[in-house]
């Protein structure tokens, strides 16, 4: 029986999904379960871990089942997952230490700060490509042994660091590999990309023991077989990929200056740099995209706070919409924002402006404004603040991309796509299959086990569902990308007033 579908295990922030894929990239089934958060302190976040392992064995057994096949007509599976999120376990028992610290905690912002005051951005910037922040692994670390009194423990390589696909890889995979890939190192803020291992200074910076460390493996590699007691036979496990790697991956983003966007809460913008990491000083994050046959690729990677939270602030607090499918048929009841503009800075803005004190702010509001142009308002937020991003990365690159490939729930809204057609000037691409980040770990289980032969075999399989070509003239795009930077000022404007209302209070 022919080895030809492919399983993607998506490990994520707040439920594990396994997605089955025909050989020609077409979703065959799917399954998922949820599990709990735990919120210990204000800002604190933690899974416990054996839910990780937990729900997915249970939704790869399922996504199996609902598809119809057998194991053995399974090519390779693929593992993708929540960055940053640190986990440490005993090497003997696989049992862990201590619950693992989710990418959103922010209990370790006290080390940051120290790193900060004492000079070393620089050098983590240098090494990693990463600003100092919480957000990456090794505070995490540093914390959890500190915490935990296991320092010696760790010196002794009774201990083992990894991240989510470190974890998965040591429980499922047959004789326990302890393995990360490069795109999941090069989140934890340990990692350098000139060099391509771990880095021996910012381990002692941040004290953390070699020798509890994964093996740092290619993204595309077939590193065992899955544990034959979980599907009642053995299977390949060949890739490793980080989350929005495996969606620029899944997007065949391939080519230098290939940039693909996902629209979620926030918005997650990856641009592929080729074989040299690029620098900038805009705030944009240099990153691994994905490292195949010992030869690595490079990314840029910004962030929108908040981007589909916008329109949920348009439900649950406004309430001028009862579903965020809503905010569509809304906005298009007008034809244009009435010259509101709304700045969604309900958490401070990041790049290229970085200014944590800055808050949502609404502009341009006549007697004549209705919910419906505020409705609009939100939806181009989202896409002038991805235009933002875009513009910095094409400073970066020296040239602009030729289209935007775009994943995530917000891009089943049409008229959303189309405002980020007319305000990025550039076309808009939305593949036929969205789930871009499972399609992505797929394919790259395939590059592993020698299904596909390189990335141009795979990006065979990425399909367009629709194309958005920009509407507007220059003029036009001149004239309202003003009007939008003149309503970042005023948020910009009223945050250091406020500053200066704190400092003398």
């Amino acid at each position: 029986m022919s080895k030809a579908f492919l399983i993607a295990l998506d490990q994520g922030t707040t439920s594990s999904r396994a997605i089955v894929f025909t050989p020609q990239g077409r979703l065959s089934a799917s399954a998922a379960f949820e599990f709990t958060q735990h919120y210990p302190k204000p800002g604190w976040v933690e899974h416990e871990p054996q839910d990780l392992v937990d729900t997915t064995v249970r939704s790869l057994q399922e996504a199996v089942k609902k598809a119809g096949i057998t194991p053995d007509q399974i090519a390779a599976i693929g593992i993708t997952n929540q960055r940053e999120t640190t986990l440490i376990w005993d090497r003997k028992t696989g049992q862990p230490i201590y619950n693992a610290i989710v990418w959103q905690c922010r209990r370790t912002a006290a080390i940051i700060e120290r790193i900060k005051q004492d000079g070393l951005a620089a050098l983590i910037k240098d090494r990693t490509g990463l600003l100092p922040d919480a957000y990456f692994s090794a505070s995490k670390i540093r914390w959890m042994l500190q915490e935990t009194g296991t320092q010696l423990r760790a010196e002794a390589g009774e201990l083992c660091f990894g991240t989510v696909d470190s974890y998965l890889a040591w429980h499922l995979v047959k004789g326990r590999p302890h393995v990360t890939d490069a795109t999941n190192a090069a989140r934890t803020m340990l990692f350098n990309l000139k060099t391509q291992d771990w880095d021996e200074d910012l381990l002692r910076l941040f004290n953390i023991p070699r020798a509890m460390l994964p093996r740092i493996v290619n993204t595309a590699e077939h590193i065992g077989e899955l544990d034959e007691h979980i599907l009642g036979a053995p299977v390949p496990v060949a890739a490793l990929a980080g989350d929005q790697h495996a969606a620029l991956f899944g997007q065949g983003c391939f080519q230098t200056g290939d940039v693909k966007n996902t629209y979620g809460t926030g918005c997650f913008m990856l641009m592929n740099t080729g074989d040299t990491p690029v620098s900038n000083d805009k705030g944009l994050l240099s990153t691994m995209a994905w490292r195949i046959k010992d030869r690595p690729v490079f990314a840029l990677e910004g962030s929108v706070f908040v981007g589909g939270a916008a329109v949920q602030w348009l439900r649950d607090e406004l309430g001028i919409i009862t579903s965020a499918a809503q905010s569509e048929a809304l906005a298009s009841q007008v034809a244009d924002t009435n010259g509101v503009y709304f700045v969604p800075a309900f958490t401070g803005l990041g790049a290229p402006h970085w200014d944590m004190y800055a808050r949502g702010t609404l502009v341009g509001i006549s007697r004549g404004a209705k919910a419906a142009h505020i409705a609009r308002a939100a939806l181009e937020s989202i896409a002038y603040q991805s235009n933002d991003l875009l513009s910095l990365m094409t400073d970066c690159l020296g040239h602009a991309p030729d289209a935007l490939r775009v994943d995530g729930g917000a891009t089943a809204n049409d008229l959303l796509m189309q405002m980020q057609a007319d305000i990025s000037g550039i076309k808009v691409l939305r593949p036929q299959v969205v789930e871009t980040t499972a399609l992505g770990a797929a394919l790259l289980a395939g590059i592993g086990v020698g299904m596909f032969e390189n990335e141009q075999a795979a990006a065979s399989n990425w399909q367009l569902e629709k194309e958005f070509s920009p509407n507007w003239d220059l003029l036009t795009r001149q004239n309202r990308k003003r009007c939008w930077n003149n309503a970042v000022k005023t948020a910009l404007f009223e945050a250091k007033l406020r500053k200066e209302s704190e400092a003398c209070s």
